[in-house]
């Protein structure tokens, strides 16, 4: 068999992306390692605004088909903009740039410490990351059998919202919860209104999500307490009772951004849903919960200390799941080509 091989003249045609894909619990993500310009910013909410006004075509580039999927999720590596931050990091999807993302935080860590990028001694190795939402503290360590395993501590999360309701049109009427975890997400309970949380019944989970997030979004105003870029709902989580794990707490669908649908059980997902339930006093500190996801993957979240978050009474909760190395790539843009900033098919 004849090997392809691209020779100098015609490599210098292209611009050249490398990236190290990676998924936790089935949710991937594309690490971004090379071909981005300099991101300019004295803050990670400054860079994530200087990447929307000027590089978003590379967002469309390598998050959009053909090169991605309507559910691709990526994380692009910055300078630190924190004193005490390893590095910072932007997150990418199919709509922008969401705030904070622990299925992303996870597969960041367990990668660069599988690529010796962050060295691994005897002792567990505390990483700090800047992100939009705030400074987040990971830790990694190696098992007796030289396995990574990553966790990390959340921003504070709250309940923002109890027993709320809205009208979603051609449905009927909703209740829901807000809570932050990082981000702000509508928890609905789907057992309640009979909704299969299920892999064959992805198309009306996304559906439902939509319209239910558009809808509140119409008539539910969130401030988050600094930033009015995390004033946002970024997306909506169906909870249900009907688990595949018997040690499993409950299932988390999440469908975010335009659609998405969350593989894992959503880092920031399960951080608010654990704020939420220790809000309702049904989860005391330092009680792990097991949340499993669409696809029967699962993270432990625990709620750690309790805290006030200028003025929100807030949880710092502790997050842990697995992740893996699925790939390496070099993604070329012929600059003749009539998809530069992809497309999206559902």
């Amino acid at each position: 068999m004849h090997s392809i091989t691209i020779s100098h003249e015609l490599a210098a045609h292209f611009k050249e992306f490398m990236t190290i894909d990676a998924h936790t619990e089935g949710e991937p993500l594309r690490i971004i390692v090379s071909g981005y310009p300099e991101i300019k910013g004295a803050t990670i909410l400054e860079k994530r605004q200087y990447v929307l006004e000027n590089l978003d075509v590379y967002r469309k580039l390598l998050m959009h088909e053909p090169r991605g999927h309507a559910d691709m999720y990526g994380a692009l590596i910055t300078e630190p903009v924190s004193e005490s931050a390893d590095f910072g990091v932007l997150f990418l999807h199919n709509e922008g740039y969401s705030s904070m993302c622990g299925h992303g935080i996870l597969a960041l860590v367990k990668v660069m410490c599988e690529t010796a990028t962050i060295e691994l001694h005897d002792t567990p190795r505390v990483i700090k990351i800047d992100s939009p939402a705030g400074l987040i503290t990971a830790k990694a360590h190696r098992d007796a059998l030289g396995k990574i395993h990553a966790s990390f501590e959340n921003v504070d999360s709250w309940a923002d919202g109890l027993n709320c309701s809205v009208n979603v049109e051609g449905f009927r009427e909703v209740n829901y919860d807000i809570g932050f975890g990082g981000a702000y997400y509508a928890y609905v309970d789907a057992d309640y209104y009979k909704i299969n949380c299920g892999q064959d019944n992805v198309a009306q989970l996304i559906d439902l999500g939509r319209r239910i997030k558009q809808s509140i979004i119409k008539t539910h105003t969130l401030k988050h307490p600094l930033e009015d870029d995390l004033s946002f709902l970024y997306g909506v989580i169906f909870t249900s009772k009907k688990v595949t794990n018997p040690e499993a707490h409950s299932r988390h669908v999440c469908i975010f951004a335009d659609g998405e649908v969350d593989r894992s059980p959503t880092g920031t997902g399960v951080s608010a849903r654990i704020a939420l339930l220790h809000a309702r006093g049904e989860v005391a500190l330092n009680t792990p919960l097991m949340i499993e996801s669409i696809v029967d993957g699962r993270m432990i979240v625990t709620a750690r200390t309790e805290t006030d978050f200028y003025g929100k009474a807030a949880v710092i909760p502790e997050v842990s799941g697995r992740s893996y190395i699925t790939g390496k790539h070099l993604f070329l843009l012929d600059p003749d080509d009539v998809f530069q900033q992809g497309f999206m098919l559902r």
